[in-house]
């Protein structure tokens, strides 16, 4: 989750939270669009397991904004690669007016899955709804850009920007809605959140709240009849009843921490598939709080985490150090922004700007001792090891973070003073978590700029580079927003946590994607099911 997506993880967070107990009772295979059969062996079904679900079904208030979505398509999509092709769109968009203008063709001949025939003012609505003041829609500051976007006949649509947006294409992966469907109703409370149409590979036929979403394949798709004609998703929030569930059957496949993916090596029945991420864990520090506010803590606290220890221990060497939420191995890092472990120069900072050890080894400056509270979501174990490590090395150089866990909704409104371990993460462009994670405009606006970060160098660089359409120029200001950052943090960054999920091996040619943090419905080996066949 970049600060934006943050917003995703808590509030699925939060239904997985109040509906494990549900989950760890259900049999996912059971009723109607699944089947235990499929996982027992049936090579027309897949079951698999996740951690977190949904709160909606309704693009027009989130869902599927970064594609995937199985139930919709976008007007573009993104390959293996990542790099953007035609969906609904039948060319990639011609691009107009200094960067101004996007105009797609569209697709002929699209129904949705009722029958009923997709067109251009499908496109309209969707957008315009979005963006629509009376949406609760958490990302349609992501649409900021637009100015206006219309119909030209049927099968032709013009996106009209504010200003030169450079990723612009890649936010219209985002689904689009049947207008017939979706209007005259309520957009945040209507039954179309629940009971969606579209126009993807899969339709929806049930949705047990907490405990399993269930589809068949669309017989009218446009890209063609998905091999897979039952697809589930079982929402097992807990790891261990996930492995569990894996192990005897009920699971063709399943995400697994890698503690638990280490279980099933000796298994000639599965195959274990890792993801690439840009899935980061850090830890907020608040502007406000009379200690982490200090830029001294702060680049001690930077200083005096051991990043290689925690991809060793907690991830088992399935990640990377983190050292912003820019991925070390991404073209737009700033190479020589990598900080190492040094608990020695973190003292010495500490030392020069007052901060002298106290009451069993505390350090203290002027009455105020170097303390502050950490939360984590509650079942998130490893977010609590991220918590728990990042004290214990922050105790070494003197500062005590209190670790606790909570709710969401407990953490939010603490979120000003105190310390959050976060996480987050956009693979499409540099803008999608540098923005919303580090602009001032955006302080505690919700889960965005959770630091209540303020650098106004940092808020130009950050408007230069999501304004400029030359990617050189692009990439000098991202450099700038890193190199800032590294001398000014307003997160410690500790770790990118690759995804490890463990699969039936019944299917050929399983490919995975570089992933967001939000590892749910759009994201694993499955991203592509509709396109999966059978080994032969």
């Amino acid at each position: 989750m970049t600060a934006r997506s943050i917003r995703g993880m808590a509030a699925t967070a939060m239904a997985a939270v109040l509906t494990a107990g549900a989950a760890a009772c259900s049999t996912p295979g059971g009723g109607d669009g699944g089947s235990a059969g499929g996982a027992k062996g049936a090579k027309d079904s897949l079951v698999v397991g996740l951690a977190n679900e949904p709160e909606t079904l309704s693009p027009l208030l989130g869902y599927g904004k970064d594609g995937n979505s199985k139930i919709f398509d976008g007007l573009l999509r993104r390959d293996a690669a990542m790099k953007l092709q035609p969906a609904l769109a039948a060319e990639l968009p011609k691009i107009t007016d200094d960067g101004r203008t996007y105009t797609y063709k569209l697709r002929t001949g699209v129904k949705f899955s009722d029958g009923k025939p997709f067109s251009a003012k499908d496109v309209v609505f969707t957008y315009r709804t979005i963006l629509d003041e009376k949406t609760n829609n958490a990302a349609k500051g992501e649409l900021d850009a637009i100015d206006r976007v219309t119909a030209d006949g049927d099968d032709t649509v013009v996106f009209t920007l504010k200003y030169p947006y450079a990723p612009f294409a890649e936010r219209t992966v985002l689904p689009i809605a049947p207008e017939h469907a979706a209007k005259g109703q309520d957009v945040n409370s209507g039954s179309f959140n629940t009971r969606p149409i579209g126009t993807g590979p899969y339709i929806l036929t049930g949705w047990s709240k907490g405990e399993k979403l269930s589809f068949k394949a669309n017989p009218g798709y446009w890209g063609g009849e998905p091999k897979i004609k039952k697809l589930t998703m079982a929402i097992i929030k807990d790891d261990d009843i996930r492995a569990t569930r894996l192990r005897t059957g009920d699971l063709d496949g399943a995400i697994l921490p890698p503690n638990l993916v280490k279980g099933f090596k000796g298994d000639t029945s599965k195959r274990t598939v890792t993801a690439r991420t840009t899935d980061f864990r850090g830890v907020t520090l608040p502007t406000a709080n009379k200690v982490t506010g200090d830029v001294a803590v702060r680049r001690a606290l930077d200083l005096a985490v051991d990043r290689k220890a925690m991809v060793d221990k907690l991830l088992e060497g399935a990640g990377k150090a983190g050292y912003g939420p820019v991925p070390t191995d991404s073209e737009w890092f700033a190479k020589g922004t990598e900080r190492p472990h040094d608990l020695d120069k973190a003292k010495k900072l500490l030392d020069d700007a007052g901060w002298t050890p106290g009451d069993q080894g505390i350090r203290e400056k002027d009455g105020q001792p170097a303390k502050f509270t950490l939360w984590f979501p509650a079942g998130d174990k490893l977010r609590q090891e991220h918590a728990l490590a990042f004290a214990s090395d922050a105790k070494k150089a003197g500062i005590k973070a209190e670790v606790q866990s909570g709710t969401w909704e407990v953490i939010e409104p603490r979120m000003k003073n105190d310390a959050v371990l976060a996480g987050g993460g956009n693979p499409a462009d540099p803008d999608f978590d540098l923005y919303n994670l580090l602009h001032s405009s955006l302080a505690l606006d919700g889960f965005n700029n959770m630091a209540a970060y303020a650098n106004p160098d940092v808020d130009k660089a950050l408007e230069d580079g999501r304004r400029s359409g030359d990617k050189g120029a692009r990439k000098a200001a991202y450099d700038k927003v890193q190199r800032d950052l590294a001398a000014d943090p307003g997160y410690v960054f500790l770790t990118h946590v690759d995804h490890l999920y463990v699969m039936n091996d019944g299917w050929q040619d399983l490919t995975t994607q570089v992933e967001p943090h939000d590892h749910g419905l759009g994201a694993g080996p499955w991203w592509n099911v509709e396109d999966w066949q059978p080994k032969k």
